[in-house]
């Protein structure tokens, strides 16, 4: 009985979720209806996309959709993974100089509340339109914020834990090693998981600025087409994939980030 409980939250989000995909439907696909013209029916704009075999674009510069898909994990995932661990770093450097805590922590204060959209006419200056420019956005967008966690999550360690480590003989590496970063973990990538949907959003702006495929890309192709079948395509498999990634990170952080204090 108590297993059988874990799956109705589950069962009911799903159940609302196809009331709410059999309304738009519904109301989609009635005659005269406005809303149509400007949000088609899934039936609709996956229909058209279908027609196309799947795939983005004109002509020969049409690419698929797994292509952009895929495109975008990777440049999210990249930007992630080096924001992820440059934070832990510059933490662990941080809480082992009080020098560089004074010089560094104004700057990273300073930076964090820039919204990584911002940035991008700068990395376009600098990488051009391409794959770098999308993960740097990506990796600005939740570099500081996971910085400036990671040196909340080691004050929050009980001093119990170094007095301990420091009686059994343990260099200042060896405690930050095994003691410090255990401590850390958990709440560092929990905030990563939380700004997920923010660099979600960044690397989608950054594929809008030129790039051929990605998720934001079809947006912007359709824009650019007066095509509100490829736009709502696109804005449907963003959705998607952003639970799955979602769900993906919740399952990482249970799985291997099992200890916290």
């Amino acid at each position: 009985m108590i297993r059988a409980s874990r799956f109705v939250p589950t069962l009911v989000g799903a159940a609302s979720l196809a009331m709410m995909v059999g309304l738009w439907e519904y109301v989609g696909t009635r005659d005269g209806s406005a809303l149509a013209t400007v949000l088609p029916p899934p039936s609709r704009f996956i229909a058209a996309v279908a027609s196309s075999g799947f795939r983005i674009g004109l002509g020969s510069q049409a690419v698929p959709l797994s292509q952009s898909i895929v495109s975008t994990l990777l440049r999210v995932f990249a930007g992630m993974s080096i924001a992820f661990i440059a934070a832990v770093l510059t933490g662990a450097l941080l809480s082992l100089s009080r020098v560089a805590t004074w010089c560094l922590s104004p700057i990273l204060y300073v930076l964090a509340p820039i919204a990584p959209i911002a940035w991008i006419p700068t990395a376009i200056v600098i990488f051009g339109i391409s794959n770098v420019t999308a993960v740097f956005i990506v990796f600005m967008g939740v570099y500081f914020i996971l910085t400036i966690a990671t040196l909340a999550e080691i004050k929050r360690i009980p001093t119990e834990f170094l007095t301990i480590a420091d009686n059994l003989g343990a260099s200042p590496f060896s405690r930050w090693l095994r003691v410090v970063l255990p401590a850390v973990l958990p709440g560092v990538f929990t905030l990563l998981r939380t700004n997920f949907i923010a660099a979600w959003m960044a690397v989608l702006v950054a594929e809008m600025v030129g790039l051929r495929d990605g998720l934001g890309a079809i947006i912007m192709m359709g824009r650019n087409l007066f095509n509100n079948d490829l736009i709502m395509f696109g804005m449907a498999i963003i959705g998607v994939s952003g639970f799955v990634v979602d769900r993906l990170l919740s399952v990482i952080s249970g799985r291997l980030l099992w200890w916290r204090i």
